[in-house]
């Protein structure tokens, strides 16, 4: 009977332990089942989980706009006051809701693409309609003297400047500033140039790319990294590093994302690649994320971030490259003067934002961030932020801008744009990646667990009916 007793408590004792270790072993295991389905899933490639959410974005992706409305025009105009601004906003506008074009898979294991671009008003999200009116920044007359600075061409544009009647501000629509409007101004020149003029003019009904990325179907780690962009893995409008083409365009990143990486990914919108850095953890709809914003250092001088010395590209208004949180894109914009910052000029030198009063930049409203899914690397959310604004500069010869005692950086709007993974996405993300995941690592807990107290229990029992035996 003892013996029997003492069979059954090391029989018990055993199984504990062979549970507690098969939980181990389900450890590494498991890591394995989650790294080959996420290798087989994230591989963009029609009948993926990827492919699915890459063709067409898994989420509504919106575009908020807030326009600076200038507040004493006249003192602007007549006396060169420093602009008082009132944001006005937001107008928001559905994008991205057309699938990418001419998808073509590759040898190289890379996917080409274009991506349509395409902008639907949303009264409900807006403040009001596409034809509500402010006082703007006049981007035709603002911009000529930057584009043609010797003195007779001046005195040209003069003429016609005067003779459409045109001033340095003007009123114009929601619709008219982003989507384009005919200048008069631009009507009265003798030699054919375009007419129309707007923010983002020409925008619906045209494509950006050609896109090239790699499928990460031979490596897993390169999934949805650009090869190149229109055909270059460069960009033709900066010096050395600053020129390249890296990371990814923020939809997704490569799978298994850790906080200690850095995510890098190119915005055609600003002309460069930029990045992020790991700042917190997040839950968004019972899926655990790591957010990731673009630091300060992006936008710091050379000074502070050296190798942003290749973003310099003059020398006047960044105080031979002292000054922060500003980025002239003219070159990639015709020659046109547009210079890119955060909204309200955040992390921007007192040099850049001292000329403009009414802003107020705040970290939490105006910063950038992308909320990540670390196991397949997918942007669940995101906001990315930036601000456009025009430089205004003293032209003697041009008598709407002859009252300019300075050049500045002047501001036009500021957008958000902005998605989050909606109910039905995120029910099957749940199921089909969070579940599995936290089923299989339940299970490897509850083992270990269970095993290692029946290990001890019957153990702890074995030794007390084994003493009472020698007692006896």
């Amino acid at each position: 009977m003892g013996c029997s007793r003492n069979c059954g408590l090391l029989t018990g004792a055993i199984i504990g332990g062979v549970l507690a270790i098969f939980g181990g072993a389900l450890i590494p295991l498991g890591d394995y089942l989650v790294d080959r389905t996420i290798r087989k899933e994230d591989v963009i490639e029609n009948g993926t989980i990827a492919y699915e959410n890459w063709v067409v974005p898994g989420s509504p992706v919106y575009r908020q706009f807030w326009f600076y409305d200038v507040q004493n025009p006249e003192e602007v105009m007549n006396n060169g006051s420093r602009p008082i601004l009132k944001q006005i906003g937001p107008y928001t506008y559905r994008m991205r809701y057309l699938p990418k074009e001419n998808i073509t898979q590759h040898p190289d294991y890379t996917v080409s693409y274009m991506l349509p671009n395409v902008a639907r008003f949303e009264p409900d999200m807006s403040v009001g309609s596409e034809n509500d009116t402010f006082t703007c920044i006049n981007l035709a007359v603002v911009a000529a003297p930057s584009m043609y600075q010797n003195s007779f061409v001046q005195i040209l544009l003069n003429t016609w400047i005067k003779s459409s009647k045109s001033l340095m501000l003007q009123t114009r629509s929601v619709k008219e500033i982003l989507w384009g409007y005919e200048d008069p101004f631009l009507k009265k020149i003798l030699y054919p140039v375009e007419r129309k003029i707007g923010v983002f003019y020409p925008y619906n009904g045209t494509s950006d790319g050609l896109y090239r990325v790699f499928n990460g179907k031979d490596d897993i780690r390169k999934t949805a990294i650009i090869q190149s962009y229109k055909n270059k893995s460069t960009l033709s409008f900066w010096a050395g590093q600053c020129d390249m083409v890296n990371g990814t365009d923020g939809a997704s990143f490569p799978p298994f994302v850790k906080k200690d990486r850095i995510l890098r990914f190119f915005s055609s919108d600003i002309c460069r690649s930029i990045y992020g850095i790991f700042d917190s953890e997040q839950i968004v709809k019972e899926i655990p994320l790591y957010r990731f914003t673009v630091p300060r250092a992006a936008f710091a001088s050379p000074l502070e971030t050296p190798e942003n010395k290749c973003f310099c590209t003059e020398t006047v208004l960044s105080k031979n490259c002292t000054a922060s949180g500003a980025l002239d894109i003219s070159a990639c914009k015709e020659g046109k003067p547009v210079y890119i910052t955060l909204p309200h000029f955040l992390y921007a030198s007192e040099d850049v934002s001292e000329n403009i009063e009414g802003l107020s930049a705040n970290k939490d409203e105006h910063e950038t961030f992308l909320d990540v899914e670390p196991t397949t690397g997918f942007t669940l959310r995101f906001a990315k932020k930036l601000q456009i604004n025009l430089l205004v500069k003293p032209a003697p010869k041009i008598e709407a801008l002859s009252k300019l005692t300075k050049s500045y950086i002047f501001p036009v709007l500021w957008l958000n744009e902005t998605a989050i993974i909606d109910d039905k996405k995120a029910a099957m993300f749940r199921s089909k990646v969070i579940s599995s995941i936290k089923l299989l690592h339940l299970l490897q807990v509850l083992l270990i667990i269970v095993g290692c107290v029946m290990f001890l229990a019957f153990v702890i029992s074995y030794c007390i009916c084994k003493s009472n035996k020698l007692s006896e």
